[in-house]
């Protein structure tokens, strides 16, 4: 019997990297390799430490500035014709798959899909599920479409549930809410296609169908899943009743909570979230708080964006001692607030005109160890400025910088604003070239500010030429910036400089706001151009209903119609202003009242006119706007007439407007 020789390694790696024309660096990885383990005995122990190919690609070559070399399968794969007989394993075809779906190398994807096909290999769904997901990533819904239907005719795959919801939450994550809704009903409406909806594909359909404002039909898919035999989860709930609140459907949404318990599908902590938030968007916090209590009851604990939603919900009320009441009641119950908790509370101390409270709140945030965001400084920078606190407003912004706080455009532009409130536009210039000389591009919201500074401190050129700065170095102009531009020239009487600028503003497309049209509006008035201004007071009523004429714009109108006696032309004009739903306010009633006094002979106090303006406006069913006019009449002691004061108190006393008076005044008392 002849003596068994030992192998020789060496020549077998030679006689390898003949066969597959491997780099010698991946030989060497080989040899720890699966497949080398098996196919190549070997009498010596190699010590080495596991090593990730690519991850070593990554750390190394890409350090030297070379590019990482395709794993084995890759090489494998392209070497393929070259081998003869030799027949690469499925496993091989789905790394590459995983591999090149990683990547986002969909050209390498669809050659090795081709050459699956041309074998006649098996492609298994979850390898699709794999390229959808890739796609998702790539933001390629369609392209993901595409696939899914030519998995069964072109590579002979049967599509299930898996791969379907796969794909409609491709688009979904895109935003094609109405995309996914026509898959939905092309897959599950097409002959031949046995894919049957589970929970996960109505969640998504019910999802779509909230985010296009398709309440009632999501309702109607709610509806329907039992009839399906599927039974809803605890996400179904939630998303539903997102919507719901979001349509402004509060009771319903809340109402579903009793049904998902009946049902027997228990809340978490998120379906509470859902419906506090809801309720306190719509300002019924006794109702949030019962849920609150609700949630103890269930087993639920609430936890930090609980607790951060009332306390919002609170602060949006004025509420702030109820607030910082909640933020000890949350941190006795173990919830740690965050900078969040804490940025809400300081945000209602500097509505509330508290912003000293809301530094001192800053400070404790501080020394517990919370890293606040550049917000909640120009938060505090801009309350202070407001209350007439510039020397703390500027202590806080240089604080940030000595704390090493990098300074964005929006605290720079808070800093400018407050300057420029205070009446120091030249301080501010000198803040807005500190701000370009750190890198900071200002914004529409800096400029227009600066360029609001020098028009109040009655420097017209200085605030032009900030607007000209802004177009040389191609800072944004939006509508605002144009307004503030064409307030400030027409308040100077600078009327044929604004309407160039409003002919500029329409040439570059840009649409005319409500301050914009009324400033305008004032400038034709003052330059005495009354029909030019009526003229575009008529073309603002045919535009879109975010700018149609506020109270300002008439009040504006009517003064200049009443100066001028043309007292038929502003009734007119007033009739019109009731008509659109625009109630009268104290201005308006001071204009009429001066009229009525100075170009009426015999002059008339006013009494009978605003008395049958209280009453118009109730017959409107306008009960608020009517109750501010009789505010006016006690200032100016013109008490309305006893039949008028009657209608008054009976619809200020109607059943749901007195529980609602009183609901208010129960929840100050307690």
């Amino acid at each position: 019997m002849p003596k068994c020789q030992p192998f020789n390694t060496n020549s077998i790696l030679k006689a390898l990297n003949n066969l597959f024309s491997f780099p010698s660096k991946f030989l060497s990885l080989s040899m720890h390799s699966n497949f080398s383990a098996h196919a190549i005995p070997s009498t010596k122990t190699i010590e080495t430490e596991p090593l990730n190919h690519t991850q070593h690609c990554n750390t190394t070559d890409q350090e030297n500035g070379i590019e990482p070399e395709p794993p084995i399968s890759d090489k494998i794969f392209k070497s393929g014709p070259k081998m003869g007989s030799y027949r690469l394993g499925d496993s091989t075809f789905y790394s590459l798959i995983n591999n090149y779906a990683n990547l986002g190398d969909f050209e390498s994807l669809e050659k090795v899909l081709d050459r699956m096909k041309c074998e006649k290999r098996v492609i298994f769904e979850k390898c699709f599920i794999v390229i959808f997901k890739a796609y998702g990533k790539a933001h390629l819904p369609e392209k993901a479409v595409d696939l899914f239907d030519r998995m069964a005719c072109e590579f002979e795959c049967k599509r299930t549930v898996k791969s379907f919801n796969s794909v409609l939450n491709v688009i979904i994550q895109e935003g094609l809410f109405y995309r996914a809704l026509e898959f939905y009903n092309h897959v599950i409406g097409a002959k031949g296609v046995s894919i049957s909806p589970n929970v996960l594909t109505f969640n998504l359909v019910i999802k779509a169908m909230c985010k296009v404002g398709l309440v009632d039909d999501a309702i109607q898919v709610f509806r329907d899943m039992t009839i399906r035999k599927c039974e809803p989860d605890v996400y179904t709930y939630c998303t539903l009743m997102d919507g719901l609140c979001k349509a402004d459907r509060i009771d319903e949404a809340v109402s579903l909570l009793d049904e998902m318990q009946i049902d027997g599908c228990f809340p978490s902590p998120v379906t509470f979230n859902v419906l506090i938030n809801g309720l306190c968007k719509k300002g019924d916090l006794s109702r949030a708080a019962k849920l609150v209590d609700n949630m103890f009851l269930k087993g639920c604990v609430p936890n930090e964006v609980t607790y951060n939603t009332l306390i919002h919900g609170l602060c949006l009320k004025g509420k702030l001692e109820k607030a910082i009441s909640l933020l000890d009641r949350m941190v006795s119950s173990k919830c740690v607030p965050n900078v969040v908790t804490y940025g809400t509370i300081i945000n209602g101390l500097v509505k509330q005109g508290r912003a000293l409270d809301g530094a001192c709140v800053l400070a404790s945030m501080e020394e517990r160890g919370y890293c606040v965001n550049e917000y909640v400084y120009s938060t505090l920078i801009s309350g202070l400025f407001k209350e007439g606190k510039s020397q703390e407003a500027m202590h806080l912004f240089k604080e940030m910088t000595v704390k090493g706080y990098e300074l964005n455009t929006i605290v720079y532009s808070a800093v400018i604003d407050g300057l420029c409130q205070d009446g120091k536009p030249d301080d501010a210039v000198e803040v807005l070239s500190e701000m370009t000389n750190k890198g900071c591009t200002p914004n529409a919201y800096t400029c227009s500010s600066l360029m609001k500074g020098f028009f109040e401190a009655g420097n017209s050129h200085r605030a032009v030429g900030v607007w000209k700065d802004m177009a040389k170095h191609n800072f944004t102009q939006n509508e605002v910036c144009y307004s503030v531009l064409i307030h400030g020239l027409c308040k100077d009487g600078k009327v044929k400089e604004a309407m160039m600028v409003w002919t500029q503003m329409l040439g570059k497309g840009c649409k005319p706001d409500v301050v914009a049209y009324s400033s305008m509006i004032n400038g034709l008035s003052i330059a005495g151009l009354v029909e030019d201004a009526m003229q575009l007071y008529n073309e603002m009523l045919c535009q879109g209903p975010d700018c149609q004429p506020d109270v300002v714009t008439y009040n504006i109108l009517l003064n200049t119609l009443c100066k001028q006696s043309s007292i038929s032309r502003a009734i007119d004009l007033l009739n019109s202003m009731l008509d659109r739903g625009c109630d009268p306010d104290l201005v308006t009633c001071t204009i009429f009242l001066r009229m009525l006094r100075e170009k009426l002979d015999p002059p008339q106090d006013g009494r009978e006119f605003l008395d049958e303006l209280v009453v118009r406006l109730l017959k409107r069913q306008r009960v608020l706007g009517a109750s501010k006019i009789v505010e006016v009449m006690l200032q100016k002691l013109l008490p309305p007439k006893p039949s008028t004061w009657a209608r008054v108190v009976e619809n200020l006393c109607r059943p749901k407007k007195v529980q609602a008076v009183i609901q208010k005044c129960w929840s100050i008392l307690y």
